[in-house]
């Protein structure tokens, strides 16, 4: 993860379903839905503001430790989170049983 944003913590918004870092007073969010122990990362979403600047991987990887420290286990159904776990296999140990990216 990029340092420019270790210490921005990462917003679990329950209401809207999502996670959310605020940077530079912009947002980017991944949509989930939370069925009992398995969490579906639905979409990522970073706006054009912050694009390029490793905005997307730090989101998911925020949310990835969320997901670790609360045992929960991942769904990747969007093709931005499947593609860090191809890139980043060490997080593959919190897919759900059966699911393979």
């Amino acid at each position: 993860m990029e340092t420019a944003f270790e210490d921005i913590p990462l917003i679990n918004n329950e209401l809207s379903r999502q996670f959310e870092l605020v940077i530079d007073q912009v947002k980017a969010k991944i949509e989930y839905d939370l069925q009992k122990d398995r969490i579906f990362l639905l979409h990522t979403e970073v706006p054009q503001a912050l694009a390029g600047r490793g905005v997307g991987n730090a989101i998911v990887e925020k949310a990835l430790q969320y997901i670790d420290a609360n045992n929960l286990k991942l769904v990747p159904l969007c093709p931005f989170v499947a593609a860090f776990l191809k890139k980043h296999p060490e997080w593959k140990r919190l897919l759900a049983p059966g699911i393979q990216v």
